[in-house]
């Protein structure tokens, strides 16, 4: 016996949030995880209106989504690390309107567990392979290849597992078409462990590691690892071969960094705002990023905790070998926007913001923020050593433009069952939300009605009758009760 269970509300919250070319077409699509449930969102860049094309429940947890992209293909792939213990890959089919499974492996026990891959996926930008990732000591390799067919083919898994590891974050850097590499934020807590005393744990050091898959020798080498700061908490991969320098940002408590094998560390502050109750003791961290390349260009837009975003440029040049060396990077404010999961940037010049908290929103660029007086702070200020803080004036909304919300309700803080109305249904009182995004909704049961005609009369009417189709129709039913029209 088999239990099908399904909620009169689907849930509201979006955990994950990625974009693509999911249909084949040069229109972009949004697919976005409610937690057990997948969405497939259509932005319109002539109303600006974002509306549900397809929603299909997994009944499991999404942990993670990525897209994928086969070399020289036209639609992207998407690839879900859940809790199932699998890695499904999905097709997104235009003319059924579904999701199609591609290929889904087993590669261990079900249930959200530290030790079993899915909570990390990070995908090659060449489409050459992926790693799924657990957050502690296993990672998987997958190389993905066409058939003579023209179809996906996903080949065994390898290892790159490292015991007494736990993981922070792992992407997928783009090295052009050199052997894949993907960056991983690492803790190896070995020595702290076995240490009864707690000494240790002072010595214990954030790395930054590069996973290297051979693809003549298939298999997974460490390449390159170093130390990175303490507090380091998220990576953002740089666009890489003619496109960009490669390389990661890495984000840790008040600065980013630019790292990468056999080129200089620069290192910029997060800017704070200017408030005379600011407490400079207090951290701020990145918690939402996403790029977004253009014709030989690309930046960065980065959200902190408070809700301020700030756009990143790197400044680089081509060195003697022909790769790309950067200069300095830059940081400036952007705008200030609702505390984000996920953001997406699609190329019609639409931003998709994923809320935490509150109501998902939809923007549009009125401006790339490349003329407005915003301080801009460059790395090149900030030598080693240096702990100097930046700071910044918020202000309203200049480079963005709202056109859409999509509804939620979380976070539900509280809900009451009452009948406050005097209708046959009690209604459902909820508070929602948080701080000045905070709200009171009422909920009611039924179906929506749908507006099918509208007939101006000409005067004020007292009465509504029903009345038979034809003449000899049989129903006919006057209503009992008068009542004037308000």
């Amino acid at each position: 016996m088999h239990l099908y269970n399904l909620t009169l509300q689907p849930s509201t919250i979006i955990t994950r949030a990625v974009v693509g070319n999911f249909a084949g077409t040069r229109e972009q699509q949004i697919v976005a995880a409610r937690g057990s449930r997948l969405e497939l969102l259509r932005p319109d860049a002539d109303t600006g209106k974002v509306r549900v094309a397809l929603a299909h429940d997994v009944f499991g947890v999404v942990r993670s989504l990525a897209p994928f992209r086969l070399t020289g293909g036209s639609k992207d792939y998407l690839v879900v690390g859940s809790d199932s213990g699998r890695i499904t890959i999905l097709e997104y089919n235009a003319e059924q309107n579904r999701f199609e499974r591609v290929h889904m492996e087993t590669f261990g026990k079900s249930g959200c567990r530290r030790v079993v891959p899915g909570q990390y996926v990070a995908t090659d930008p060449k489409g050459r392979s992926i790693m799924i990732g657990a957050v502690e000591k296993q990672k998987l390799v997958y190389v993905m290849n066409r058939d003579s067919a023209a179809r996906l083919t996903i080949s065994s898994p390898l290892e790159a597992h490292k015991s007494h590891t736990f993981v922070h974050d792992c992407v997928g850097v783009d090295v052009g078409y050199e052997n894949p590499i993907f960056a991983s934020l690492e803790v190896d807590y070995q020595e702290a462990d076995e240490d009864p005393t707690g000494e240790a744990l002072q010595d214990v050091e954030m790395l930054l590691t590069y996973y290297e898959l051979d693809l003549g020798l298939n298999h997974v080498v460490r390449r390159w690892s170093d130390a990175v700061d303490m507090t380091a908490n998220m990576l953002i991969p740089l666009p890489g071969g003619n496109d960009g320098p490669s390389g990661v940002l890495v984000c840790s408590e008040n600065w980013i960094a630019y790292r990468h094998p056999g080129e200089p560390e620069h290192r910029v502050p997060i800017p704070r705002r200017e408030n005379p109750l600011e407490d400079p003791n207090r951290g701020l961290i990145i918690v939402a990023a996403a790029v977004h390349k253009m014709k030989r260009t690309f930046f960065v837009l980065a959200q902190s905790e408070t809700g301020d975003v700030y756009k990143i440029s790197v400044a680089h040049t081509e060195g003697r070998t022909g790769n790309r060396v950067v200069q300095e990077i830059r940081i400036k404010y952007f705008d200030t926007l609702p505390v984000a999961s996920s953001l997406c940037i699609l190329k019609s010049g639409f931003l998709f913001l994923a809320a935490e908290m509150g109501n998902h929103q939809f923007y549009q660029f009125q401006r790339l923020g490349d003329d407005d007086d915003e301080l801009e702070f460059a790395s090149g200020d900030y030598p080693p050593g240096e702990e100097t803080l930046a700071y910044f004036k918020p202000r309203e909304l200049i480079n963005l433009e709202l056109v859409d919300e999509m509804e939620s309700a979380c976070p539900l803080i509280d809900a009451k069952v009452l009948n406050l109305t005097e209708e046959e249904t009690p209604q459902l009182y909820a508070l929602c939300g948080r701080g000045s995004r905070s709200s009171l909704r009422i909920m009611r049961h039924g179906l929506e009605v749908a507006e099918l005609a509208v007939t101006d009369l000409p005067g004020r009417p007292n009465a509504i009758w029903t009345t038979k189709l034809r003449r000899d129709g049989r129903h006919y039913q006057p209503c009992n009760e008068r009542r004037p029209l308000r």
